[in-house]
């Protein structure tokens, strides 16, 4: 069984008041040790905060091959595998020059990737402003993962992408990249995945997704909406799946 978690851990601002990371970064690690995943995914979050995480879990981070950049916020892998390669796509004109954005985004945005034993896994966090930038992002991203693909790998594709699952993106990523959408696939009632730390909400919809090639089964998929009190693991509810290779 393959266990994936993926969550977009808010980055440290101060302002969230009783939701600031000090707050909740406890709360989080520990479901992130009871759930034990194999591979977890976070999108925000700049190198300190990321580190505070490291620590708190028995995850590393997959950042061999990254020079860290101290205003960007990374998507990062954190696994207890370590990787056979992996790597940053800065979701831009120039997806090897780190920092680098194109597309009118409003932030340099990337995806990180990667190979393990039987699959390869990505992660990424697309532009929040406009879906024309994300549909931009995407086609990048698609164009990418395939160079770096190995023929046969199974495929793990993850992340905020900002956008719903009935948008030009979604068809785009599904499309071309041969994926299910295992929340689709197991027929769960769709959802807002983006909270505000509210626990709830009724004008959202589902812009966390996993996302597998036909080789995976999936077992199940849930949102984790753990709180204590008024303090959640995130303004986002991180997303849970359990998969099997066929």
């Amino acid at each position: 069984m393959i266990k994936i978690l993926c969550t977009n851990i808010r980055f440290d601002n101060p302002a969230d008041a009783e939701n600031a990371w000090p707050n909740r970064k406890n709360l989080l690690a520990n479901k992130i040790r009871s759930l034990s995943p194999s591979i977890f995914g976070t999108q925000e979050g700049r190198e300190p905060q990321l580190r505070e995480l490291e620590d708190l879990v028995d995850h590393n981070i997959s950042d061999i091959n990254r020079e860290w950049i101290e205003e960007r916020m990374y998507p990062c892998l954190f696994s207890l595998e370590t990787p056979i390669e992996s790597g940053d796509i800065w979701l831009s004109d120039t997806p090897n020059v780190p920092g680098s954005k194109s597309f009118d985004s409003m932030f340099p945005r990337l995806a990180t990737w990667g190979l393990f034993k039987n699959y390869m896994l990505c992660n990424v966090h697309l532009d929040h402003d406009k879906e024309s930038t994300r549909l931009q992002q995407a086609k990048v991203l698609i164009n990418e993962i395939l160079k770096i693909k190995r023929e046969n790998t199974p495929l793990i594709l993850m992340g905020d992408f900002n956008t719903h699952p009935e948008s030009e993106v979604y068809e785009t990523l599904i499309r071309n990249l041969d994926l299910e959408d295992p929340w689709k696939k197991l027929g769960v009632k769709e959802e807002s995945s983006f909270h505000l730390f509210q626990g709830s909400n009724p004008d959202g919809y589902r812009i966390d997704w996993i996302l597998h090639t036909r080789e995976f089964s999936a077992k199940s998929i849930k949102l984790i909406k753990d709180h204590q009190g008024d303090v959640y693991l995130s303004d986002h509810f991180p997303v849970y799946c359990e998969l099997e290779l066929k």
